[in-house]
């Protein structure tokens, strides 16, 4: 992903120039995951455009007019429209130095921010009142997904920051002891300087290598020459001197940025950062690149029966939660049908209500069907008592039953992000068929390939799951329990499995394995990732859970720099 934090500050100083103080005139959601705003400044109507897909992730000003996309409104669109829709463009922010860009809107109804994070699979959209509370967002992350929350009436808090060093801080000596420390100073010096310093992205720290070195995968540079390259990069966010560009590898597009790229030979200057991504989009739509978005509209369609499918089942999960918050109205019946009992002297032939005074702040007044006795009304209230009381009382388990299988439909969907080909996007469909999100007619199974498989040193079997059947095959079929067992902490993802046959994996086979596990997980895109290890026998399905669902035990935890060693 090409959107980092530089291209963020060239990005803010763009629509502050262009957009600031500007009225909003329109409010569209052009796509999933996606919004339009038509902002009136400086005499001329301007479209700016926001996404949060994760392969398109990004914000910008382009040329025209955008299109509504969606016929039904999104509670997302409706507030935009009540809050944004008509209001002043106040602010564009950028907190920290992060892939955040923060617009405040000043309308009717008050202040509002909008929040867009470009972060690759955990981009978003959210938007938050002025008291810090998010009203919604284009994605919600409820807490079993994620430790930081994102849904209507939680406080916005700020994505994690990683636990890097700012370049200012670094003198040559105190950087070769961060690279000896990461474990990074063996490979392509980029990776090391991308796991070490804060706000320095793999295209940032490749093209700072070349700068010093001429070669962009060099494992060595002149420290030095290396800080007074990126001290270079990060004052053009000060100084505002951007020279946007596209670079290119014969007819594809292959990487934007604010600066020029010259460890690519061939590229395009543009005259903003807009204008940039603008030419890279279009051109990844075309010639080469179009054989890798073959499978685009294959792979849209499941995602959309999966964004549908997560729907259902967290307003299942919501409701759920309400009857568990219910005590207090549900008491309130029984006390409602008791007082009606007490009553019944008191109460006159088609009475419609009753007045008590049962020690509340005020007397509390119940409601009364007139065609009804006053022993009939009171039985009706210990019905719906019963009712809640029993609903209740069976909330846990749907609720745990709910929580898995929206764990399950992540793991499909990063099944999906990874992907390679049709039979696997076909196995895809197949799982969500199965899990009864997805009704088609009858079809015989894909043809699929086997998991991915890597001889290592020592003659040492790695085995990769391509997808949660592969998963399940993989750990309960193929692995013995002293096999070691793979998976990226805390994400979905594939199992990987090391064949030990009974012996100890030396150090470079268990980091091989650990780096195949970051990459085939949803966390692909960080630039390291934390993998748990441990023997195959401490894992165990997890019961009443999809295919490749389990817990574990025993484990121990590497962090690593995704790799795929199944491409070499």
């Amino acid at each position: 992903m090409t959107f980092d934090a530089l291209a963020a500050a060239a990005v803010a100083d763009e629509l502050r120039a262009r957009v600031l103080d500007g009225r909003v005139q329109e409010v569209v959601i052009p796509e999933p995951l996606a919004l339009g705003l038509e902002i009136y400044a400086r005499g001329a109507r301007h479209y700016l455009y926001a996404t949060a897909c994760t392969d398109e992730a990004r914000v910008q000003l382009v040329e025209t007019r955008l299109r509504r996309g969606l016929d039904t409104p999104t509670p997302l669109l409706l507030l935009l429209r009540k809050y944004v829709n008509g209001a002043r463009v106040a602010a564009v922010e950028q907190p920290g130095f992060e892939r955040i860009l923060r617009l405040q809107f000043i309308g009717p109804y008050g202040p509002v921010w909008l929040y867009a994070e470009v972060m690759g699979r955990h981009s978003n959209l959210i938007l938050v009142d002025e008291d810090g509370i998010i009203m919604d967002a284009a994605k919600r992350i409820p807490a079993r997904l994620s430790r930081r929350v994102v849904l209507p009436q939680h406080p916005y808090t700020p994505p994690p920051p990683q636990q890097k060093a700012s370049f200012a801080s670094l003198t040559p000596g105190r950087l070769a002891a961060k690279l000896g420390e990461s474990g990074t100073d063996q490979g392509p010096l980029w990776r090391g300087l991308v796991a070490t310093i804060a706000g320095l992205s793999p295209l940032a720290a490749r093209e700072v290598v070349w700068r010093v070195t001429d070669d962009a995968e060099a494992p060595h540079a002149d420290l030095a020459a290396v800080l007074e390259e990126i001290a270079g990069l990060m004052r053009l966010a000060q100084t505002g001197g951007w020279e946007p560009c596209v670079a290119w590898e014969g007819e594809t597009a292959v990487a934007f940025a604010p600066y020029p790229l010259r460890h690519y030979p061939q590229r395009e200057q543009m005259p903003t950062m807009s204008a940039a991504m603008t030419r890279y989009f279009a051109a990844r739509g075309t010639g080469a690149s179009a054989q890798a978005d073959g499978y685009a509209g294959a792979r849209q369609a499941l995602q959309d029966a999966i964004n549908a499918a997560r729907e259902r089942l967290q307003r299942q999960e919501e409701a759920i939660r309400r009857e568990l918050s219910a005590q207090e109205a549900r008491e309130t019946l029984r006390r409602k049908g008791e007082w009606i009992l007490a009553s019944i002297s008191q109460i006159q032939s088609r009475q419609t209500k009753l007045v008590v005074d049962w020690g509340a702040d005020e007397p509390v007044e119940i409601a009364l069907d007139a065609e009804l006795s006053p022993a009939e009304n009171a039985q009706r209230y210990f019905r719906e008592y019963e009712r809640l009381k029993a609903a209740e009382a069976g909330a846990p388990v749907r609720l745990e039953e709910v929580q898995l299988k929206l764990d399950y439909l992540a793991q499909l969907e990063t099944d999906l992000m990874l992907a390679s080909n049709r039979p696997e996007i076909d196995a895809v469909r197949q799982a969500l068929v199965k899990a009864g999100h997805l009704h088609v007619g009858a079809r015989q199974p894909p043809t699929q390939g086997g998991p991915g498989r890597v001889r290592a040193t020592g003659g040492f079997l790695i085995l990769v799951g391509k997808n949660s059947a592969q998963n399940e095959q993989l750990t309960f079929g193929r692995a013995k329990g002293h096999d070691l067992w793979l998976h990226a902490r805390g994400v979905p993802g594939s199992h990987v499995i090391i064949v030990t046959e009974g012996r100890e994996a030396p150090a470079d086979v268990l980091q091989q394995a650990a780096e195949l596990a970051a990459y085939y997980s949803r966390a692909r895109e960080e630039a390291s990732v934390e993998v748990d290890y441990t023997l195959q026998r401490n894992v165990r399905r997890i019961p009443h859970a999809g295919p490749g669902m389990v817990h574990y035990r025993g484990e121990k935890t590497l962090r690593v720099t995704p790799r795929d060693w199944l491409k070499g």
